[in-house]
């Protein structure tokens, strides 16, 4: 399952949201998605795990505080298509 995770604290880091969700299972991947030009965060991210334990991530985890803010937790959706 991919989950995005927004409202991240802007120093978040991929490792730190790791270990958030480590918390409910093995995590495949974990990213929190960097602006290209000037290197800072962008306030959101993806972790991909199994459905399982990502569901029971996303009902413990949403709208819980963590690094100081309030993060939303969702089943991440399909971009449709875009690039």
């Amino acid at each position: 399952m991919n989950i995005f995770v927004a409202r991240l604290n802007y120093s978040t880091s991929s490792d730190s949201l790791r270990e958030l969700f480590e918390k409910f299972g093995e995590v495949n991947s974990c990213k929190v998605i960097m602006d290209r030009e000037t290197g800072r965060s962008k306030g959101f991210g993806f972790v991909e795990m199994d459905d399982n334990d990502g569901y029971i991530a996303i009902e413990e985890l949403n709208e819980s505080e963590f690094e100081g803010r309030n993060i939303v937790v969702k089943k991440s959706e399909d971009r449709g298509g875009r690039r």
